[in-house]
């Protein structure tokens, strides 16, 4: 296998563009959110980001040439890798906005740099997590059906990735669904325009003319040059963290999110191996460890992640060279201060497109690569992610009608206002904290009890009495605008799940063949 193909481009520019989202969403919630200074933002974290980046890239490029060369083949294509969405949402909102606002009430000279610090410790955290996660994760995925693996995947895809762009691609439809045909007639189309001009091209051309004729772009005033920075170590800052008590203070958050980072990784990893390529679990969530601890050491309070969309790279005819890319691409950005420019020139309406065309392969994955008897279970294990997104969606409309403010607050009595419209608003939360699991569990007790594997259902359904009673999932608590993670016991899906677990655990006894 050849280092760089044609598909690579077209590859280049999907993934590219879900890193340069996650950066240019960084890029927001710094300065915006958290106040973070342009020094602290393009000095420390962004060259901290590429880092990680390109450590990452540049190894699941290899992977995939390796991988060739022992089987032999020339279709592999290199596990797709950027910054963890959910962990960066969670880490700005969860660990140092709380950060920052307690240090500011203590009267800190410089709360900006509190907030970092412990961004730092739960990213390191993190990283660790999903580092010791490697040795134990292979048992886990040969215990799991891939129905249950696939099919959560197909909900993140379906809900945060899909629904979300197919909503910008209906506001502003000239430039969305303009790209959208583009997209749908060179993939699955299987067809290229005259030149040879891939199709990912074309589109983020289209899109970028099209944004500025219909005013979409540019994006406020030229912005100024930040300048260049080079990664450096932030060894001492990192040490003060850990002696400020920010790893016990955050434990609830960064616990979590290191155990979905892992599980989230090992579902790509069986995305990857349906499409046809079967890489190593052990070191490639390994280096998804590493990777997140050069962050932290190099400034940056941003996991990462193997991305969604290897089947999708994969069909475009993206191969190694495009992660080669990616991880140049994302380095440049970040340590050149281009970001900026870049988010003022080129919307994200300009390539959304290639991303939508993502999230419908993984979608569609799931049913193609797994037995036709498992399709009740695909749809199961799609169902918390989709009520996980609406969930979200729910509260950011909350907010942006005013609520979630000290003077409004979100409280319980929320559920009695949804209810009298009989919508379950309680069980949506619910389902939002630990989705991750409950798709998993939930698949996977559908696949046995298909199979009649009724024992194996009940270990399944124990599983999540478990998570439950720990506090992993289900368990919420109420805060000024948001319901967030509790670690404390979900007594009534604890039981709940108990009592699924006696009802298959009995079921040879209390069933005979020939149901309904």
């Amino acid at each position: 296998m050849r280092w760089f193909v044609r598909g690579d481009v077209d590859g280049f520019f999907g993934l590219a563009l879900d890193n340069l989202v996650q950066l240019l969403l960084i890029d927001v919630l710094c300065r915006t959110v958290l106040g973070f200074s342009g020094s602290l933002l393009y000095g420390r974290i962004l060259p901290g980001a590429a880092v990680s980046l390109i450590v990452g890239n540049l190894f699941y490029s290899w992977q995939a040439m390796r991988l060739a060369r022992k089987e032999g083949r020339s279709d592999v294509c290199a596990l797709p890798y950027g910054i963890n969405t959910v962990s960066l949402i969670a880490f700005v909102f969860l660990v140092m906005l709380p950060a920052k606002m307690a240090a500011e009430a203590a009267g800190s000279p410089d709360p900006q740099r509190v907030a970092w610090q412990a961004g730092l410790v739960a990213c390191l955290g993190s990283g660790i997590i999903e580092f010791s996660g490697a040795f134990v994760a292979e048992r886990l995925r040969k215990a799991t059906p891939r129905a249950a693996l696939l099919s959560t995947l197909s909900g993140i895809a379906l809900g945060f990735i899909s629904l979300g762009f197919l909503f910008r691609t209906f506001a502003r439809p000239v430039v969305g669904l303009t790209t959208l045909g583009i997209i749908l007639l060179t993939y699955f189309g299987r067809v290229r325009f005259r030149g040879g001009l891939p199709g990912g091209l074309v589109a983020v051309i289209v899109g970028t003319a099209l944004a500025w004729v219909t005013g979409i772009a540019p994006m406020g005033d030229v912005p100024r040059w930040a300048g260049f920075h080079l990664p450096v170590p932030v060894l001492g800052d990192l040490w003060h963290a850990l002696g400020g008590g920010y790893l016990l203070t955050y434990f609830a958050v960064i616990v979590p999110m290191g155990l979905f980072n892992v599980v989230g990784s090992l579902q790509n990893i069986e995305s990857a191996e349906a499409a046809g390529d079967r890489y190593e679990t052990a070191p490639s969530l390994a280096v998804n460890g590493l990777g997140t601890m050069a962050a932290a050491l190099f400034g940056s309070c941003f996991p990462t992640t193997l991305y969604i969309g290897h089947p999708g790279w994969k069909a475009l005819g993206a191969r190694s060279g495009y992660s080669v890319l990616n991880g140049l691409f994302v380095t440049l950005v970040c340590l050149t201060g281009t970001l900026a420019f870049i988010s003022w020139a080129v919307p994200i309406d300009a390539g959304m497109a290639i991303v939508l065309w993502i999230g419908i392969v993984i979608s569609a994955q799931a049913f193609q690569a797994t037995p036709r008897e498992h399709a009740p279970a695909v749809v199961v294990g799609l169902l918390p992610g989709l009520a996980a997104w609406g969930a979200i969606l729910i509260k950011t409309s909350l907010r942006a009608a005013g609520m979630g403010t000290p003077s409004a607050p979100f409280t319980p009595q929320l559920i009695e206002a949804f209810s009298r419209s009989d919508t379950w608003i309680q069980g949506a939360f619910a389902l939002e904290q630990g989705f991750i699991f409950t798709s998993v569990i939930l698949a996977a007790v559908t696949v046995a009890v298909i199979e009649r594997r009724f024992l194996r259902a009940a270990a399944w359904c124990g599983l999540a009495c478990l998570l439950a009673t720990v506090g992993l999932i289900h368990s919420y608590r109420w805060t000024t605008s948001d319901t967030v993670m509790s670690l404390s016991p979900a007594w009534p899906w604890a039981a709940a799940y108990a009592a699924m677990a006696l009802l298959f655990a009995g079921a040879r006894w209390l069933t005979v063949e020939g149901g309904e």
